[in-house]
């Protein structure tokens, strides 16, 4: 028997990996219950409140943040938000463009970092995201969405390409060129349309994803450790 593939059997895309398979399961799975019962196909007329109660119940709210720091009490339910709004999206266009997104980036990072740091990044860029975004602004718009999670992923595959123009030679700038283009969209989007302070938790998204990426990146630790040795 031969042991060549047989081109015919070839999967039509590479296998995802599993952490990114689950985020894309929640996040599609959520999405498409919320556009079904905008619909009316599902939960009757009660369905159409269902995106406006899970923002209300789930998303993060920066002046709920100011509240439980003023009493010094942080109830475990409001702490959940931090995790939970990259997950609830305001329209399905948001939802599909974060979804799509998450997929190319969180495969890039779950196959060069692993699937433990991908699914840090994309956790803590957003907590990191809506820290920001509570501690500069005095927003009362609430936050959700998974864009400053999504950042997360840009900034760690900024990294891998600042890393690997660094030991090639290239200009490491051009590691930045996505997130300065897609800054570059919102700068032009924003001349015609308001796109409200998103873009501080997306940008602190970026950044969180970037310094986590020069810690948790296979092989980074050790170097800095070594360097710390040699001083």
């Amino acid at each position: 028997m031969s042991d060549d593939h047989d081109p015919v059997f070839e999967p039509p895309v590479n296998k995802l990996p599993f952490v990114v398979v689950v985020l894309f399961l929640i996040m599609a799975g959520i999405e498409l219950a919320l556009t079904a019962g905008e619909a009316g196909l599902v939960g009757g007329p009660e369905a159409i409140g269902w995106r406006l109660g899970l923002v209300r119940d789930w998303g993060f709210s920066g002046d709920l943040f100011d509240a439980m720091v003023a009493q010094g009490y942080f109830p475990p339910e409001h702490l959940a938000r931090f995790i939970t709004y990259p997950f609830i999206h305001l329209s399905f266009t948001n939802a599909l463009i974060s979804i799509v997104l998450m997929l190319a980036l969180g495969k890039m990072a779950a196959e060069v970092m692993g699937q433990f740091v991908m699914l840090a990044l994309f956790v803590l860029s957003g907590i990191g995201g809506a820290l920001v975004y509570a501690l500069v602004l005095n927003d009362p718009t609430w936050l959700v969405g998974a864009y400053p999670s999504v950042y997360g992923l840009i900034g760690g595959y900024s990294y891998v390409m600042w890393r690997k123009l660094s030991t090639t030679g290239g200009r490491q700038l051009e590691a930045f060129s996505l997130i300065g283009m897609l800054m570059g969209i919102q700068l032009v989007w924003s001349l015609f349309t308001s796109v409200g302070n998103g873009w501080v938790a997306e940008l602190a998204g970026f950044v969180c994803g970037f310094g986590l990426s020069a810690l948790l990146a296979p092989g980074e630790w050790s170097r800095i450790l070594a360097r710390l040795r040699q001083r």
